[in-house]
């Protein structure tokens, strides 16, 4: 009897390339289908995935745009504020010429109006300190009372002015606003916490309250934390007094 040769022992190759042949017609099949819904959806949503990537290209570009445009702005301002810096500078003789003071009061004017945020605030602290250099403080505390209250300003600055308006009012001031304002800064974790206590003590003994004084010039004379120029006003200060 003669055998098919798909039935034939020594021809099982025959059965095996008929079953992959079999496999790679559904898989052409099945790639077939994939590939005309892949054209179907590109059909039906090609100009919104287009859309899409224009939008993402562009906010990419715009993004990149904000920044160059960020950079050149604070680069500006950079150089406007150190040249209001020089000219604001003491001379040999310790003291700002009064036509420069005026020149620079007027150029940090200008930068805390259109400059960079940081820029504008360091501006108006440095405008502040000429004007009351210059004896206009009503000037002066507008601009410190400013930079307290801007709650965008680094808390650091904003501390900052606080303490420049203590120290010039520490002598004249309402005792309870200088005591309430200083006391925030004075907390243990402010990194004006030894110039405010510093201020406090001065504070007390304006009003006669030598011994607390004491107590607290002695603390700062030992603060290994505090400013050497701080410890070195606490030492003399407690020696005028007596110790």
């Amino acid at each position: 009897m003669v055998r098919r040769a798909e039935e034939t022992p020594g021809f099982p190759w025959r059965q095996q390339r008929a079953g992959d042949h079999v496999v790679d017609i559904f898989d052409e099949v099945e790639e077939d289908l994939r590939a005309e819904r892949a054209q179907q959806l590109l059909k039906r949503y090609g100009g919104l995935i287009v859309a899409v990537l224009v939008v993402i290209v562009a906010g990419v570009a715009g993004w990149e745009g904000w920044r160059w445009y960020q950079a050149r702005q604070d680069a500006a301002a950079a150089v406007e504020f150190l040249t209001a810096m020089n000219l604001a500078t003491p001379t040999a003789a310790g003291a700002t010429s009064a036509a420069n003071r005026t020149v620079a009061i007027a150029a940090f004017g200008q930068i805390a109006k259109s400059g960079p945020e940081g820029y504008a605030t360091l501006a108006r602290l440095r405008d502040a300190a000429l004007k009351a250099d210059a004896g206009d403080l009503p000037g002066a505390t507008v601009l410190w009372d400013q930079v307290a209250a801007d709650g965008s300003a680094d808390p650091l600055l904003r501390d900052l002015a606080t303490l420049s308006w203590a120290q010039h009012y520490i002598d004249t001031g309402d005792p309870g606003l200088l005591e309430g304002r200083l006391k925030v800064l004075a907390s243990p974790d402010n990194p004006w916490r030894t110039l405010a206590e510093e201020q406090l003590a001065l504070l007390d003994l304006r009003q006669g309250k030598t011994d607390q004084a004491k107590t607290t010039l002695r603390r700062l004379a030992q603060d290994v934390t505090a400013p050497n120029g701080v410890r070195g006003r606490a030492s003399g200060l407690l020696s005028r007094l007596g110790g």
